[in-house]
């Protein structure tokens, strides 16, 4: 066990750089977490953007879901706005994963592979 000396010796707080980020301990101005978080994201896709139908753990109400999109948060999220205006509806971008309020595979397949995407239908 380390001595109370060594124990106390350590930095306890700086106003150098102000508030850190608890994840990569950089100031919050320098934070790269969610750029590794993109970098991960990305590295884990396939190239192939699946679109489903999902109703489980929305009371029976029927959302279409957006996965495997090779992009950005911030790029996925305009791309969610998109998808939601072309539909006329409402959903959210959370995780990688756009939802759209409703039944629109067919189409959000159109949409996508206009903009160069490689689309599948996925689920029953």
């Amino acid at each position: 066990m380390a001595s109370l000396r060594d124990q106390l010796s350590g930095l306890v707080y700086s106003t150098e750089h102000g508030d850190s980020c608890p994840g990569c301990r950089k100031a919050v101005a320098d934070c790269i977490c969610a750029e590794l978080e993109d970098a991960q994201r990305l590295a884990a896709l396939d190239g192939v953007v699946r679109i489903r139908r999902e109703t489980s753990g929305r009371k029976g109400k029927g959302v279409t879901t957006v996965t495997g999109v090779p992009l950005a948060e911030a790029e996925l999220r305009q791309l969610g706005k998109k998808l939601k205006k072309l539909c006329g509806t409402g959903g959210a971008c959370k995780d990688g994963v756009i939802e759209i309020q409703g039944d629109h595979r067919e189409r959000l397949k159109l949409a996508l592979e206009q903009d160069g995407f490689k689309v599948k239908l996925a689920g029953g």
